[in-house]
């Protein structure tokens, strides 16, 4: 068995795929369903035939207003290799930054957090 994705809605298939490029992810596959008014775009670092895991982002057709993110959903984690150069790479891609790097509290680990166009949080984990 393996882990294969987490499935976010989101209100914008590219403005949401264009953040996750910025973080070093592509776009792996797309599948747009006109009969279920639905299209899935996986994003990742490689596809999960290889052992990753991916990111299913759903846009249901006419859904421009967005999701409620929940308050049962924690945050989505990323090994970067620079936690800084990746804020500052959001930023300048015009995302969120919402906790700059440093060293989590009563620890040595540098992380920070992003925040995704639909409200999702990003940690970042210096690796």
């Amino acid at each position: 068995m393996n882990y294969l994705h987490t499935m976010v809605r989101v209100k914008n298939l590219d403005d949401s795929i264009a953040f996750y490029k910025l973080l070093g992810m592509r776009e792996l596959r797309r599948n747009d369903v006109p009969a279920g008014k639905y299209t899935l775009a996986f994003v990742g670092f490689d596809d999960n035939a290889h052992g990753q895991a991916e990111i299913e982002l759903t846009y249901n057709y006419g859904e421009d207003d967005g999701y409620e993110v929940g308050s049962g959903f924690g945050h989505f984690a990323v090994g970067v290799p620079d936690v800084a150069a990746a804020c500052e790479k959001v930023r300048a891609g015009g995302g969120k930054v919402t906790r700059e790097a440093g060293p989590v509290q009563h620890g040595t680990t540098v992380i920070a957090f992003v925040q995704d166009p639909d409200g999702y949080k990003i940690e970042l984990i210096q690796r």
